[in-house]
């Protein structure tokens, strides 16, 4: 099964050559490498010489936010263009483990998953030393996160909730992808464009599988809690998600923005704003997103 791993790209060229080592080191190696370039000129020289070749795709940033959903779809045509049958999507910050290309293949290779929407675990790494990470001692630094299901190896486990679907690592065969449709490139910036993805594959059919024995290892950088940097991302990609499925995703973000005035709700309009505006917040049956750390 030809099998292509695409990444989404702008800046953080450090994770990105750890991810490149990753890939290199592995069971597998991969018959395409696309990175995506979102107004990123220097990836080019980042990956030049390394194996497996990398191929860079652009993606042009129109509106100043970075198009992750447009990103990844551009590179999946990219990928099925020159043939690719098995799809692995990884972001930046994440370093494949040894086997995680040969597990997503072999899972994809049964007939009763070959539909799936495959996710492995991820396991989120602390700070690096003076030194950097070393790739054998990834597995020992950190467990997979306690958000999302975490099969041992050599395990599959069914899923029945679509919103715990993150982007950070997941696998579906170039049918598979056609039959989900991609990413909805209403979304722009940070936020939501997962959520909805998953959205769009349980609306499809499409069954969700967790996948022991294909980790991935989150590179330590900086983040907030709540990502108030990307506050007006996340309004409007919510309020994008609530238009297209009816219920309001990221909640434990957006009280949260409420809780410091960043934000608000405005029951006469229905819809979340910038700023300080009381306490009218949406009833406690609105839906939540279950626990997630994300970026």
């Amino acid at each position: 099964m030809r099998t292509a791993v695409i990444t989404p790209a702008a800046g953080r060229h450090r994770h990105l050559t750890l991810q490149h080592l990753g890939l290199a080191a592995g069971s597998y190696a991969p018959d395409q490498y696309v990175v995506v370039a979102m107004d990123d000129p220097d990836l080019g020289a980042v990956l030049a010489g390394r194996e497996p070749t990398a191929t860079v795709v652009n993606c042009p940033v129109k509106s100043g936010n970075l198009p992750l959903a447009r990103a990844r779809n551009l590179g999946a045509a990219r990928a099925v263009e020159r043939g690719a049958e098995l799809l692995v999507f990884l972001d930046i910050d994440c370093v494949p483990g040894e086997k995680t290309l040969e597990r997503y293949r072999q899972v994809a290779h049964v007939a009763e998953h070959r539909r799936s929407l495959l996710c492995g675990t991820v396991s989120y790494l602390p700070p690096p030393g003076p030194y950097g990470y070393r790739l054998a001692e990834l597995p020992t630094l950190a467990e997979p996160h306690p958000g999302r299901p975490a099969p041992a190896a050599g395990e599959l486990r069914w899923g029945e909730d679509y919103e715990l679907f993150w982007s950070l690592s997941f696998a579906v065969t170039a049918d598979t992808w056609h039959t989900i449709g991609g990413f909805c490139e209403e979304y722009e910036g940070y936020g939501g464009e997962d959520t909805d993805f998953g959205q769009r594959a349980r609306a499809a059919g499409v069954p969700l599988t967790w996948v022991g024995g294909a980790p991935a290892f989150h590179q330590h950088h900086p983040v907030s809690d709540p990502p108030v940097a990307h506050l007006r991302d996340i309004l409007r990609n919510a309020e994008t998600f609530h238009r297209r499925w009816g219920w309001w995703p990221m909640t434990d973000w957006l009280h949260a923005f409420a809780d410091r005035g960043l934000a608000h709700w405005n029951p006469s309009t229905g819809r979340w704003a910038v700023g300080p505006a009381g306490d009218c917040l949406p009833s406690p049956g609105e839906r939540s997103d279950p626990e997630r750390t994300h970026g």
